[in-house]
């Protein structure tokens, strides 16, 4: 593409310089036609007053012209300059003469190569004239070799401007095409190792050019991938570990019961383990099926305006048992009775479910929980905030990946999740347009602030979830 339009561009500058030439050379001609009337209105009046011809020699020294009567039968001619002898000798055969005696009139007419075989370009002008009460055509010729000398002069600096035009333009091209094109061709191949699952391969970039930045782009891309292929394999790991065992596990007691190892009266105890196996499978299948909806788009946003201090205090109510089991204190601070956001309700009762579920997993006994909201301008902040083990620094930054787990020990507990329900808030919030930050510190607990946007309570309004709106 970059070599057709380097042609294009040489054509059109070889074209100009053609068309400059030849419009040059036309009103050379012109001038030199204007001239050479101007020549022969003096010689016709000289003529037509009865000068002889040999007496109008001096009217052609000035510019050598040769000066030419034209009769049927004979030529007369008159000139200075020696290079016209040759051609004022020629017979009428060899030049134009009948055309000039046909084609003559009063007005004067311009002709080329009106004689044949001319060692130098001849321009010639013609008009019928009246001499001793005879009528002939005055001829009157000039050498223009000076005219295309210059045309020609023109043409070879319009060649050389060409020509080194397109030297500059071939090595721009090629230095261009090795700056520009190289560091496509080097991402295409390594974009192609991405395909085939090599993310190793780096793009080198230099500069901040366009080709750079979209380098550093495809290397930050390829880290991500890196990374959520790791995180993916050890979910892999995770996941068919922690089915594989509970399913063997209660695979191995349904038979115990069955074959009568266990006896009778433990079987309420082993059902339980078998239970509550059961739930969390259950549980870590809809994480993965609410995370495919949300990321498919199957799952929209159905806004409406709600008061998010009761959908808090309804949710709390969901977790007072494991609150009590676990001997918490609950802190929670509204800086208003009501907070109005308009948001989809169920939705961020979830997102709600899922951060009080891993503050009260992931604290010790004892120790409190804080949930607290408050306005400011247009959005609403919601902080949930525990004092347990907290986050390791390293691993603050991925916990909202997909398949991210901090604890990496396949041996399923209740403090070790899916790694997938922060991957699903933090889906659910974007999908609403906010935002959601997390601040942690090992043995000092974590704290998740999300944004909802503030109400106008001019709209209908719910109250957390109750099908009575006001």
């Amino acid at each position: 593409m970059l070599f057709l339009q380097c042609v294009t561009v040489l054509s059109l500058l070889l074209l100009l310089g053609v068309g400059i030439g030849y419009v040059s050379r036309m009103q050379g001609l012109s001038m030199e036609k204007d001239e050479l009337t101007r020549k022969g209105q003096q010689v016709a009046e000289r003529l037509a007053a009865g000068d002889p011809l040999e007496d109008l020699k001096p009217l052609t020294e000035e510019q050598r012209l040769l000066i030419q009567v034209l009769y049927p039968h004979k030529t007369l001619s008159v000139y200075t300059d020696e290079k016209w002898a040759p051609l004022a000798a020629l017979p009428s055969e060899k030049t134009r003469a009948e055309d000039a005696l046909r084609r003559s009139g009063s007005t004067p007419e311009a002709m080329e190569r009106y004689f044949s075989g001319a060692k130098f370009p001849v321009y010639t002008i013609y008009a019928r004239v009246e001499e001793d009460g005879r009528t002939g055509v005055l001829l009157i010729h000039s050498d223009i070799s000076r005219w295309n000398e210059a045309f020609r002069q023109l043409a070879l600096w319009t060649l050389a401007i060409c020509v080194t035009a397109a030297f500059v333009v071939l090595f721009s091209s090629y230095f261009i095409a090795k700056r520009i094109i190289n560091p496509f061709v080097d991402m295409n191949h390594i974009v192609q190792c991405y395909s085939k699952g090599d993310f190793s391969q780096r793009i080198p970039v230099q500069g901040k050019d366009e080709a750079s930045q979209l380098g550093r782009s495809f290397n930050e891309m390829a880290d991500q991938l890196k990374n959520l292929e790791v995180t993916r394999q050890s979910f892999v790991a995770n996941v068919s570990h922690e089915l594989r065992s509970p399913l063997t596990s209660m695979k191995g007691f349904l038979e115990a019961m069955m074959d009568g190892t266990i006896p009778p009266e433990e079987h309420e105890h082993y059902i339980e383990i078998v239970l509550s196996e059961t739930r969390r499978m259950t549980a870590m299948v809809n994480d993965l099926l609410d995370l495919a909806r949300i990321e498919s788009g199957i799952i929209t946003v159905n806004y409406e305006v709600f008061d998010i201090n009761e959908l808090i205090r309804r949710t709390l109510i969901t977790f007072e048992a494991r609150i009590s089991e676990k001997r918490m204190e609950l802190d929670v601070r509204f800086a208003t009775e009501q907070t109005f956001v308009y948001a989809d309700s169920n939705q961020i009762s979830q997102v709600l479910r899922n951060l009080i579920d891993n503050a009260i997993k992931y604290s010790p006994e004892g120790r409190t929980l804080l949930v607290s909201t408050y306005a400011l301008r247009k959005e609403v902040y919601v902080t949930i905030r525990d004092t347990g083990v907290g986050i390791p620094a390293e691993d603050v930054p991925h916990i909202f990946d997909r398949f991210y787990k901090v604890e990496k020990a396949h041996t399923p507990s209740p403090q070790v999740g899916s790694g997938l329900g922060l991957a699903i808030v933090k889906k659910i919030i974007e999908a609403h347009g906010q935002s959601i930050t997390v601040k942690s510190a090992r043995g000092k607990g974590t704290q998740f602030t999300f944004t909802l946007e503030k109400a106008n309570t001019l709209k209908r309004v719910t109250d957390g979830g109750r099908k009575n709106g006001t």
